[in-house]
């Protein structure tokens, strides 16, 4: 990914005005630590601040992939309605988890995670991210211990506590299935959420297509240019000479398509990939929205069931009437007003979604038109330079 993508991302130096605040965050040094299926990499997270509230201007700790996914787990479950940034994924085939490409794409995508978290206006007050940017190994290993049980992380139970109690929910008011919420400007939102799902994943699948074709074609100019310089040698005189130079173009022209192949991999099928998880992520954002309204949905429908039983309550005992009435109406206003938060959170989040999508999916493109105009100019360069050579040689 290049660096240019990133009004998602701090920058990567002081702000040169003094006192103006800043916190600049980097994710650098993949090293592979360990052996076997014990082994993972790490990464040193460099954090430059002149924030208050930070220890010092300048921190350097080391986390492992599983540190970033107690970062984000922590966040889904306390920021509910905002867009989590997405994690890369795992691999877990062993040829490929250690591969130095592999690493290097991983240790962009953890850099632009972090980063993402550390300029949101929200995310980053966050007393997770601090400790996530500045604690030891230690203290960072004592954050964790608690998720070393069945759950490994809160989430986990959570949800297990939400399907138990939809499933209760449903046999109480005799509802096969949960409800759903259904209006035309949520249903609007989630056809546009599922059709640019299934569009950036095509598109990354084409990219993908794409950066193997290069590397095909980068391969075969490879092979035939050692195959026309050894029948040059062949045929001796001149031919030999024109015949080596049609070797060496095909040779160079072979490194330029790798190289492209690169770029194309890190400044556009990359991108694509990161949009196509954080869509995912925005689905995850519509799970809780779907859990919260359940939740107001069905208290509202208990206050009124249990409402018909209460009235009978009310003349046998006034004060218990009273004390139960006001709990079943704090517990419904205050799953309401959840619901009502996420759904004002979400049309925030989708607002800066878009103005971002926008920016680094132009950026993207852009990229790929330049990387290929300029190979194309380079190939055109190069076949036309041996032209006048071989029409001479044919014309002998």
């Amino acid at each position: 990914m290049s660096q240019e993508r990133s009004q998602s991302q701090s920058p990567r130096s002081p702000a040169s005005a003094a006192g103006v605040p800043f916190l600049s965050i980097s994710v650098t040094d993949p090293v592979k630590m360990g052996t076997g299926v014990q082994a993972y990499i790490s990464y040193r997270v460099i954090t430059k601040t002149n924030l208050p509230d930070f220890e010092g201007q300048e921190k350097i700790v080391i986390r492992r992939y599983s540190d970033f996914e107690w970062l984000h787990d922590r966040l889904a479950e306390k920021y509910k309605g905002i867009f989590i940034p997405p994690l890369p994924e795992k691999n877990a085939v062993e040829k490929f988890r250690f591969s130095k490409e592999f690493i290097e794409l991983r240790r962009q995508a953890l850099d632009l995670f972090v980063n993402r978290i550390a300029s949101h206006p929200e995310l980053k007050q966050s007393g997770d991210l601090k400790i996530f940017l500045q604690a030891d190994e230690e203290k960072m290993d004592r954050e964790r211990s608690y998720e070393t049980g069945i759950f490994k992380k809160p989430s986990d139970f959570l949800q297990m506590f939400k399907d138990v109690q939809s499933k209760v929910s449903d046999v109480v008011l005799g509802k096969e299935k949960p409800v759903e919420e259904s209006s035309p400007e949520y249903e609007k939102l989630k056809n546009y959420i599922f059709e640019l799902e299934n569009h950036l994943a095509e598109a990354q699948k084409q990219a993908f297509r794409l950066v193997k074709r290069h590397r095909e074609l980068g391969q075969s100019l490879a092979d035939f240019g050692k195959a026309i310089k050894l029948l040059g040698a062949c045929e001796g005189d001149s031919m030999e000479k024109v015949f080596s130079e049609v070797g060496s173009k095909s040779e160079m022209l072979s490194v330029k398509l790798q190289r492209e192949a690169d770029n194309l991999l890190f400044n556009f099928e990359e991108p694509l990939k990161d949009y196509v998880r954080a869509v995912q992520s925005i689905k995850a954002t519509m799970v809780d929205r779907a859990n919260a309204f359940r939740q107001h949905h069905d208290l509202f429908q208990q206050k009124e069931y249990k409402g018909i039983n209460l009235e009978k309550l009310k003349f046998v005992n006034p004060d218990k009437f009273s004390e139960l009435e006001a709990e079943l109406t704090a517990d419904s206003e205050e799953a309401t007003k959840r619901f009502e938060h996420i759904v004002a959170v979400m049309n925030e989040e989708l607002a800066r979604f878009q103005e971002q999508k926008t920016a680094d999916i132009g950026l993207a493109f852009h990229e790929f038109a330049k990387g290929q105009a300029k190979l194309a100019k380079d190939i055109a360069d190069a076949w036309r330079g041996v032209l006048p050579k071989l029409e001479a040689c044919s014309t002998s």
